[in-house]
Formats: C-alpha cells, structure tokens, sequence
C-alpha cells in the first residue's frame, strides 16, 4: 500500500515541492526514510512512533519505507515529520488518502503529538497557493501563513486535531493573521536627543530618503552610533509588498515572532567578529545571512575597520546588485539584499588621531593604516562619507533643538513619495542607474561642471561620480524641486569628503 502528501524543501526564496510516499511491505517490520535525510530527518521515525504511541495508534507489523521525492535534492530540518506522519496514516487509512495527497505540510512533531513551531511557514503557504493545495502547519505558524490565504491554511495545535478534522469529525478554524505597529524602535530614541551633528543629522536624512550608504567616521563618544539607533525612527513603514518581501526571509531564517508581519524596517548590527558566511548567508542550507535580513532595512556595520577583510569585500556584490548570490557544495541559491548600508569608523585604532592634546607618537600613518583595511572598492560604493568632530562639553548642556524624528520622518516620506511618482516600479533614487539616471537625474551644464571640476579633485571614479549625481537627486527630492541645481550638487560633494 502506497499514499503520499507533500511538503517543501526551502531553496531560497522558492521552496520546491516534494512528494513524501510511504509504503508498507511485507517482512521484518522497521522503519526507512530514504532520500538523503540528514540527522534531523532520520530521526523523525522515532518522534513519530512516539507520538502515534501517545494517539493509542500502533504501527503495522511490516517493513515501512518513507520516500522523499526527489531522491537527489538534499533533505534538512524537522519540519518533515507532520508530511511522514499524514502519509503513514494515510497508508494505515487512519485517514482518507485523498485528503492527504491535497495536501501541502510542514510541522515538528512533539513525543506526545503536539505540533511545534518551525521556520519558512510563509514561503510554504506561498508554494501551497501556488500549487493548489492545502497547507497543514503547526498553531504557532498559523498566522504567519495566514498572509499567504488563511481559508486554505489548517493549523491544528496536535496531531489528533489534524486526523479529526480529515476525517469530518471537527472543524478547526482559519487562523487570522497578525500585523505589528508601524514604528517598533524604542518610544525614548528620538533624532532630537542627538546634541549638535546637525551636518550628520541632514546626512541621515538623506540617506533615508534615497536609500544612500553613509559612512561616519569620527573619535570615540562622537555620537555615530547614537545616530544609527535613530536611523530607523526616520524611515518610512514598509509597504505590503516590501514587509511580504522582507518577512519571507526572516522565516526562512526563523526569525518571526508570533507569526506577525511587521511594518518597522529591520535594523541589522552584526558584531564585528561576523564571518563572511554569517554576513552574505551560507552555512548549513545556504541560509540568508545579515545583507538579506537587512533587506528593505539598515545594515549598520559598527567599527567597520575591526571588520576581517574578506568579510567586508563580500559585501561588494549585494550593495552594488541589490542580489547576492550563494553556491555552496550542496545548496546554491539567491536572496535580495537592497539595505542601505551604514557604517561608523575611528580615524585610527586609539581614536584621537586628529586630537592634539593626545598626540600619539604613531601620527599620521596609524590613521591611514587603520582605516586602509577597508577596500578602495568597498570605499567607493558609499555615496557619502562624513567626518563627525567630538561634541564639546558645552554642547550636552543645551536643551535639546532641531527638528524630531517625527518631522524628519515626514519629509523623508514625502521625498519617496516623489521617487515612487517619478521612478515607478518601487524604485529609489540609489536604484537608478544607466539611462534611468540620465532620464530622472539631468543635470544642467552648470552642475555638470562642478561634477567634472569635484571628480578632478576627489578622484572620483565613474561609481562615484553617479552616487553623487543620485545624492543631488535625493536632495532635491527632499527640497521638492523637480530639477537637480547646482546647489544640490554643492550639498551632495560637502557630504562626500576624502578620507
């Protein structure tokens, strides 16, 4: 006897649909899963004799065999047991086999038959709709799959409730799902808090607006990483397709709380001990690393520099392509990855390179050696590069001035809305380039002289000179000018200094 059902094995942002068969022959009872199962997998057979044990359900005296097709794709994760133990009862014809070849599942199976949470229960709810089929899912993942259809979406808390509602005993009811509060950073982080840096501040701004990589560098208690914390209280909620988009990956990495979509734009800060893998995805599964999970987001890359080299020149291809993509031995897949990309650096290791009251006797070329274990490539891929002074003593005392995150917020939103009129397809100014940058982005005589004298005089290369040209777009875009002036170009070469 023979019955299958189905369930996904996570490739990227496309999960591919396998067939889970069981048959029982007859000879010396066991129990074989083939189709190259890892640890995980090989164990289900014993969680799930457990938990059919707990359901007074006894397995069959015979040899049974659990197929994962296809053979050849590699096999990880717990999420296989519910698919192993709906196409077992199946078999047994503890429920109707109809019903379980309609049906797409994936869950953890408990010892006494409870289902547990596991990771990518939105992408399989997005293949389940694809492909017409039912998703079944443990509770705890219901109203995250719910986004995808919830009238097509059965998640039961145990695996008695799952055969009860098969078999037209019960009913168990759609889940609902969730959506967080638009703003999630803390209520007390507040760009006003930040005393002077008005010129840091205004970079942030645009930064937010274009999506623009911004690149601080100044002495330790300069404020640079007190302005990350308040990037992300200046940018815009998510739309429904970026929040779909960037809650995709964060199940995938079973990041999700709740099951909730959220509206906040994530703020990613690795450790600077992060290791490649950890930062463009890989490991086990080619699973999205911090450069996807930013996605739509901020990437803040504190102490750049203590970064290892090779960590910060894989970061080259996602911040130029907005795509990076993985191949590894067993897995090869790609994730989206536009974030915008900001960092904070010391001008040398001790930090008080430019300070004269703390001359240190390796000036200048510590300052140079230190900040040269960024690449000139990676470099050059930030569209402003800031040198923030240390705030006087006197400065703290002031009463806080300047305007509120709120009010930034509000004109950064204003400054997209203009991107998205004008650009179309979702598209910020840091996402122009070619003939859409000559279309959106003209520059009258005037600024392209001042351009052509700045690349003489910075050394721009042509990546530069076009990060410019977006910044003065964004620029303008923040002052509501349909035309980029000289004045926008002036403001984008001040926020461009030379290291």
């Amino acid at each position: 006897m023979v019955a299958h059902c189905q369930t996904v094995a996570f490739d990227g942002m496309s999960p591919q649909i396998i067939t889970v068969e069981c048959a029982l022959i007859a000879g010396v009872p066991g129990f074989t899963i083939v189709g190259l199962p890892d640890k995980a997998v090989s164990e289900a057979r014993e969680r799930l004799r457990a938990a059919l044990a707990s359901l007074s359900l006894a397995l069959p005296a015979k040899k049974i065999t659990i197929n994962l097709a296809p053979a050849s794709l590699p096999k990880e994760g717990s999420h296989y047991d519910l698919p192993i133990a709906l196409a077992l009862l199946a078999a047994i014809d503890a429920i109707p086999r109809d019903q379980a070849a309609g049906l797409l599942a994936i869950g953890e199976l408990a010892l006494d038959g409870r289902m547990l949470h596991v990771k990518g229960a939105l992408p399989a709810a997005l293949a389940a709709a694809e492909a017409d089929l039912q998703l079944v899912c443990p509770a705890a993942c219901g109203p995250e799959a719910a986004w995808s259809d919830a009238s097509r979406t059965i998640a039961p808390a145990n695996l008695s409730d799952v055969i009860a509602h098969l078999n037209g005993q019960i009913c168990v009811p759609a889940p609902a799902p969730r959506r967080t509060a638009a703003m999630q950073a803390p209520p007390d982080l507040d760009m006003r808090d930040v005393k002077g840096q008005s010129r840091a501040k205004r970079a942030l701004e645009i930064a937010a607006a274009g999506r623009h990589n911004l690149l601080l560098i100044g002495p330790p208690g300069a404020g640079k990483s007190m302005l990350a914390a308040r990037l992300q209280t200046i940018m815009p909620p998510m739309t429904a397709r970026e929040a779909l988009e960037t809650s995709i990956l964060h199940s995938l990495a079973g990041l999700t709380k709740d099951g909730a979509i959220p509206q906040a734009r994530p703020f990613r800060a690795p450790h600077h001990t992060a290791s490649m893998p950890a930062l463009v995805g890989g490991g086990r599964g080619a699973g999205p690393g911090e450069v996807s999970l930013a996605h739509n987001g901020v990437l803040f890359l504190d102490e750049m520099p203590e970064f290892s080299p090779q960590a910060l020149d894989s970061l080259r291809q996602p911040v130029e392509t907005g795509n990076v993509s993985i191949a590894r031995v067993h897995a090869k897949t790609s994730y989206p990855s536009k974030f915008l990309l900001m960092a904070a650096a010391n001008p040398c290791r001790c930090g008080h390179l430019a300070d004269p009251s703390r001359a240190c006797p390796r000036a200048p070329g510590c300052g140079s050696t230190y900040i040269n274990r960024i690449s000139g490539p990676l470099i050059d891929r930030f569209d402003m590069l800031i040198h923030v002074p240390a705030v006087h003593p006197s400065e703290l005392d002031q009463a806080p001035t300047g305007p509120t995150s709120a009010e930034i917020r509000a004109r950064v939103t204003a400054a997209r809305h203009c991107q998205d009129q004008r650009n179309g397809d979702g598209r910020l100014n840091a996402d122009l380039s070619g003939g859409l940058l000559d279309k959106h982005a003209p520059l009258c005589d005037e600024s392209r002289a001042l351009l052509a004298r700045a690349c003489d005089t910075l050394h721009l290369s042509a990546r530069g000179l076009h990060r410019l040209q977006r910044v003065a777009r964004s620029i303008a875009d923040l002052a509501g000018s349909p035309a980029i002036t000289s004045d926008h170009i002036a403001e984008a070469l001040w926020h461009r200094e030379a290291l």
